[in-house]
């Protein structure tokens, strides 16, 4: 076999597991393209001096064949029909580069020579921006979720596309694992199918004595079909897939498979799961392969930066599958006199959004709940459009990672929790989408301490802290119910991952020195730019969210009790610096941040950092939460935390009063 990839009459002949069985010229075949791949595996890890090459040899089979009976093509590899391919344990990217390489999605000598190396796509870990992997993995037991994300998108959009999600063994002791096998059964997700990789080695020992676990039980325990396979016979393995396309649930197939399958010295030993061979074991492994060693061409290649300026894919991941709704709809103002939660302008603005698109043949939406609905408020939409909604229960990791996959699929995703749970808890869920360039809408509700009663488990007090280290999520805090509304309408139609950020108490409707709604009808939301609500020459409040209302009481009362003009601005989108408001801030001599938010990681934090980089000359006083605070009215906790309006307005005082003459 001379070729350098796979031949296209080969893939043609399992593509879309049409036939029954394979002849016996096509098993030849795939045991000689086996040979070539182990090859690979080889080399690459070997010139890298690191990598995964047990496991990839133990996958390799598992890959070839679904590789070549999945409806993916090559040269359209983001075709939006095409079948979808999920390698959950991203550590095997050996041989995943090794069978898309050979099937034409790249040059395999880019991959091989430039593996694990700074500037290469071709990363230690899967990444996206690589033709043919539709997800960067590496962190184990979320390849489940994101399967099953693609499958919900299938059934939404009403394509006829097949997932496979290819895993590990040891992963399937992940909690995150059992959830997703539970949303498949839920929502009867007969368009997926796991094929999982049993060589019963993992980094320390065998699978079966670090943490015991049946895989057979545990699948048919949450009423998947499972089929038990040789993972190194092709015969076997097409058959079982071929198999699982005609079964009304999803399906596990089981591969019983050996580490280092192919190199005698490699085979059932664990140490080399995560060892690159030495340099005599290479040409040993070479030698019972009988594949030819051009290392040295390789490595001249990676020493070549000409080699690393060829590798260009033309496509950057998140310029497609990123749906919005294309209709805003009319914005509905409330009024002072309305008594109403942010998170109920939430829900009534959502409800809306769905109700004036669904009709126009737009994207789909899917909205996401832990168990919280009417907390949340997604219970209008779950009363008035049950087919977008889904609810997941209590198992926020699988929800936060189902909810960011789909998403890049052309459905619009609503993901609704609490603070604590939507951010805190999924931290490493959304890191990995933001990774993946998703376009989640995050709604969370119940943050700071304006939870009150819940006490410190439930007061989320450090989102910005946390989410701030996501380079791709914006971050919005609207400060009422009209400024609420028209955010949700702005997510909604704009590409890009959202948090939104809200209390759980009753808000005031912000009003202007009129008494009119600020946020009312003339009012549009853009990003990044924060509103002055009112000017004042001697002392600057920045704030965001719910602590606007206080803000504004202080601000009252410095300048009836006090003849102090108070300038108040509302940072909706503490992660953007508005700069002409900031300045102007800094103009009075005196600016306070003033936040329901660790003071040490919040809004404090970033406008100082942009003061002391600009060298603005002003002095700066950062109001808020210093420590975790327990159960209580949220009145009573804002004065324990000395954030109430009365403490703003003696730590204005104070500062003025110390000002130099």
């Amino acid at each position: 076999m001379n070729k350098k990839n796979i031949s296209e009459s080969l893939k043609k002949m399992l593509e879309g597991l049409e036939r029954p069985s394979l002849d016996e010229d096509t098993l030849n075949q795939l045991r000689e393209w086996g040979r070539i791949l182990r090859g690979d595996i080889i080399k690459m890890t070997s010139l890298a001096g690191s990598g995964h090459p047990g496991g990839s040899m133990s996958s390799i089979d598992l890959f070839l064949v679904t590789y070549c009976s999945a409806r993916i093509n090559p040269h359209n590899p983001y075709d939006p029909d095409r079948d979808r391919v999920v390698v959950s344990h991203g550590h095997t990217s050996p041989g995943v580069y090794a069978v898309l390489g050979r099937l034409g999605f790249f040059d395999i000598d880019s991959a091989i020579s430039t593996f694990r190396l700074a500037g290469s796509p071709f990363e230690g870990h899967i990444e996206r921006c690589v033709p043919g992997i539709e997800w960067t993995t590496g962190n184990l037991g979320q390849g489940l979720s994101v399967g099953c994300g693609f499958a919900l998108a299938g059934k939404l959009l009403k394509k006829e596309f097949h997932t496979f999600v290819l895993m590990s063994d040891a992963e399937q002791c992940k909690g995150q694992v059992a959830e997703a096998r539970r949303v498949a059964h839920k929502y009867n997700l007969n368009n997926i199918t796991v094929i999982i990789d049993y060589n019963d080695r993992q980094i320390s020992g065998k699978v079966s004595e670090i943490m015991p676990i049946n895989i057979r039980a545990v699948f048919e325990a949450e009423s998947w079909y499972v089929i038990d396979i040789n993972g190194h016979d092709y015969s076997e393995i097409y058959t079982a897939l071929h198999d699982a396309m005609k079964i009304n649930s999803p399906v596990a197939i089981i591969g019983h498979t050996v580490i280092g399958k192919g190199v005698s010295f490699m085979e059932g030993d664990e140490q080399f799961h995560g060892r690159a061979l030495k340099p005599d074991e290479y040409k040993k492994a070479l030698a019972e392969l009988d594949i030819e060693d051009d290392l040295e061409r390789y490595r001249q290649l990676r020493n070549e930066p000409s080699t690393l300026k060829s590798i260009s894919f033309g496509h950057t991941p998140g310029d497609k599958g990123h749906a919005v709704l294309p209709d805003a709809g009319n914005p509905i103002t409330y009024t002072p006199e309305d008594n109403l939660d942010n998170r109920t302008a939430f829900g009534k603005a959502l409800e809306n959004l769905i109700a004036i698109n669904k009709e126009k043949k737009t994207p789909p939406v899917a909205v996401f709940d832990c168990d919280l609905a009417g907390s949340v408020k997604t219970n209008l939409v779950w009363k008035s459009f049950p087919d977008y909604f889904f609810e997941l229960g209590v198992q926020e990791h699988n929800t936060a990672t189902i909810a960011g996959a789909i998403s890049t699929q052309g459905v619009v995703s609503f993901f609704a929790d609490f603070g604590v749970f939507g951010i805190d808890e999924t931290y490493n869920q959304h890191r990995l989408n933001d990774i993946n360039f998703t376009n989640l809408k995050l709604v969370t509700t119940h943050n700071g301490i304006d939870v009150g009663q819940d006490g410190k488990a439930h007061q989320c007090i450090d989102y910005i802290g946390v989410v701030r280290n996501l380079y791709g999520f914006k971050v919005i805090v609207p400060c009422d119910p009209n400024q609420t509304d028209r955010v949700i309408r702005y997510i909604a139609t704009t590409p890009g991952n959202f948090l939104i950020v809200m209390g759980r108490s009753k808000t005031p409707v912000i009003a202007d020195e009129k008494g009119e709604p600020y946020f009312g009808n003339d009012y549009t939301f853009e990003y990044g730019k924060a509103d002055i609500i009112f000017s004042g020459r001697d002392a600057a409040i920045i704030t965001m969210g719910q602590m606007l209302s206080r803000a504004l009481t202080a601000r009252k009362i410095l300048k009836e009790e006090h003849s102090i003009e108070t300038m108040v601005i509302h940072m909706s989108c503490p992660l953007t610096i508005d700069e002409e408001a900031i300045g102007r801030a800094a103009s009075t001599g005196l600016v306070v941040t003033y936040e329901d938010h660790n003071v040490h990681s919040g809004l404090g934090s970033i406008v100082a950092d942009y003061i002391a980089e600009k060298g603005l000359r002003t002095r700066l006083i950062k109001m808020g939460i210093t420590e975790y605070l327990g159960s209580g009215l949220p009145e009573n906790l804002f004065r324990m935390a000395s954030l109430n309006p009365e403490q703003l307005v003696s730590t204005i005082k104070n500062a003025l009063s110390k000002k130099k003459p």
